[in-house]
């Protein structure tokens, strides 16, 4: 996860145990930042584990974006920038079973994450940026 903020540091104004870190040795030895990766990965578990059930999945992002969108403020842009950056490091990380065809999976999945979470924006009234975020 600390790719992302070296790749996206606008991304940490959002967090206040870690916005002021620079080094990413230091970010990726953060208990918090391990303790937000380990839920941002749960709830990605969750969808990929409950993806024939439509209703858990919508319910999981759902939540997701809108405590996002109400608690912490997060522009919703910000879900594709991590989904992006995760598809990077899983290609990174594992070249030989990235495939075409599991690079596809995972983009579906980006797809699928960040239009439910935009969609949950959308329905708590998302107002603080203008539309063009979503």
């Amino acid at each position: 996860m600390e790719w992302f903020f070296v790749n996206f540091p606008s991304a940490k104004q959002y967090f206040s145990q870690f916005k002021h870190m620079e080094d990413p040795l230091e970010m990726e030895r953060s208990l918090q930042l391990r303790k937000h990766a380990r839920r941002v990965m749960g709830a990605i578990n969750t969808v990929v584990e409950n993806l024939n059930d439509s209703e858990k999945v919508s319910s999981v992002l759902a939540l997701v974006g809108k405590a996002h969108a109400l608690k912490h403020k997060v522009e919703p842009i910000y879900f594709k920038k991590l989904t992006g950056v995760m598809l990077e490091v899983i290609a990174e990380e594992y070249p030989n079973d990235f495939t075409p065809e599991a690079h596809g999976a995972w983009t579906k999945m980006k797809t699928l994450i960040y239009t439910h979470v935009t969609a949950a924006y959308k329905e708590v009234g998302w107002a603080q940026y203008p539309s063009a975020t979503l």
